[in-house]
């Protein structure tokens, strides 16, 4: 049997496991070294790219600045969360708000030493991240369309520190970031959507809040039009082995996505909408493999 105090540690470590949303993390960090494997670097030996310090140092300064970023978007919307998360915010608060800045500096801290040991421009480009995240979370996050845009933005930064350190500029790569790129826009308007009453009360200028449901319904409805433009070009133009399977369900999914969109009106509606997006970006990530199923077996 555990005592108090264990129990207590316990409680602790799931409520930061919690605020820096560590599954997120652990996805983000596997889909870091999935597309260096079968997209970034798929010319390299297997061997070479697994044991790439300089990529460890990338995917971890990542992982610390992402997580840095949770925690501090955390206590900007600690009323919010109450409101629209309220078992989530009880699991939250285990932890105070000291602790959780003084962890975010550390993360920080953390992530620009790891950088240092690649190059003074990893450096640059994770400070810049870094000050992006708090600025994005300070104040960006409250005004429509920049807030939603920034958020994807920065959702896929971690992707470009990998992409600028194997330097791979071919058409294919651009075409995947587009897909993620929408996808990611629509998962932050649909949350907007979920998250409607919290943001309503506490003055956050977000899409649904100023222009409506409806015309936020109009909007996803665009992206998803939108996002069949890099899904037609990256199953006609370019070779993505058996990952067509993952962008035909995605397909089927969108379509069941929008005909769920124009009947919902509820926050458990706009909560079943969020994860299917969230499905489909998590499915993405695994159906990388499927690019090249024989990739392991060919590069040893």
């Amino acid at each position: 049997m555990l005592s108090r105090k264990q129990k207590h540690i316990l409680l602790k470590f799931f409520s930061m496991f919690s605020v820096v949303r560590g599954y997120n993390i652990l996805v983000i960090v596997l889909a870091q070294y999935l597309a260096s494997i079968y997209i970034l670097a798929h010319d390299k030996p297997l061997k070479v790219v697994l044991l790439d310090l300089n990529l460890l140092m990338l995917v971890l300064a990542s992982a610390a600045t992402i997580a840095g970023g949770y925690i501090i978007n955390n206590f900007y919307d600690s009323e919010k969360d109450l409101i629209n998360r309220p078992n989530k915010s009880k699991l939250d608060r285990l932890v105070s708000q000291n602790t959780k800045l003084s962890f975010y500096f550390v993360l920080n801290f953390s992530a620009v030493i790891m950088a240092s040991y690649v190059s003074f421009n990893a450096v640059v480009f994770f400070s810049v991240y870094i000050f992006g995240i708090w600025f994005y979370s300070h104040k960006l996050k409250k005004l429509p369309f920049i807030g939603n845009l920034t958020s994807a933005i920065l959702t896929i930064t971690p992707f470009f520190a990998i992409f600028l350190y194997y330097k791979n500029f071919e058409s294919v790569i651009f075409v995947h970031a587009i897909f993620l790129f929408l996808m990611i826009s629509m998962r932050e308007l649909t949350k907007d959507l979920e998250n409607m009453k919290g943001d309503l009360l506490l003055g956050y200028q977000t899409i649904p809040v100023v222009y409506g449901e409806k015309a936020s319904k109009l909007m996803l409805t665009i992206l998803i039009v939108l996002t069949s433009i890099p899904v037609y070009l990256l199953l006609n133009q370019f070779d993505v082995g058996h990952m067509y399977i993952f962008f035909y369900l995605s397909v089927v999914l969108l379509l069941i996505f929008l005909l769920l969109l124009w009947r919902s009106n509820t926050k458990i509606h706009y909560l079943i909408l969020h994860n299917i997006l969230k499905f489909i970006i998590l499915a993405g990530v695994f159906s990388i493999v499927l690019i090249n199923v024989n990739v392991v077996l060919n590069r040893i």
